[in-house]
């Protein structure tokens, strides 16, 4: 079998293809959407990498997996069927509420960088924010997926519990 190659020379001059086919400038907001996301992955990973929590790792992966659906349904147009749905919104809300229920109330803001791991997550939080942003800025003029609008919202949140279940939870 012949190696693909990493380059296709297809991107140039300022263009990209959408997941579904379609030619779009680099700097279109839909492509910023997508690319912001894959920043969050990456963020995420870093996080992964040092969290000393075997349930917060598996967690980060589990999201990192999602986050590829969320990057699909950015980056088509016109699909079918969006692949985030309401129910990949219940399974945020179902695993923050599980975290959460680990934690004492807080009672006062938090300054990032306790932890490495919890600096890593707090950046894949603000990440999220930026997306969720950058999101609805597309949303103003193109079609987006409520679903990942919320499913961003719920990240970030989670992104926060986790942090503080990094920190916190022995």
């Amino acid at each position: 079998m012949k190696k693909a190659a990493v380059y296709t020379r297809t991107g140039d001059k300022g263009t990209t293809g959408l997941y579904t086919g379609e030619r779009v400038p680099k700097q279109s907001l839909r492509v910023e959407a997508y690319g912001t996301v894959d920043e969050i992955s990456s963020a995420l990973g870093l996080a992964r990498a040092q969290v000393t929590r075997e349930d917060v790792r598996e967690t980060i992966f589990n999201v990192q997996k999602l986050l590829m659906s969320v990057m699909a349904d950015i980056a088509s147009l016109n699909l079918p069927e969006p692949y985030i749905k309401e129910e990949h919104v219940k399974l945020f809300e179902d695993i923050i509420d599980k975290f959460d229920s680990l934690l004492q109330p807080l009672g006062h803001f938090i300054i990032p960088g306790d932890t490495v791991g919890a600096a890593a997550l707090d950046i894949a939080r603000t990440t999220t924010r930026r997306a969720e942003r950058c999101l609805l800025r597309l949303a103003e003029n193109e079609p987006v997926n409520p679903n990942v609008l919320v499913c961003l919202n719920r990240l970030s949140d989670l992104c926060f519990i986790l942090a503080r279940v990094e920190c916190e939870v022995k």
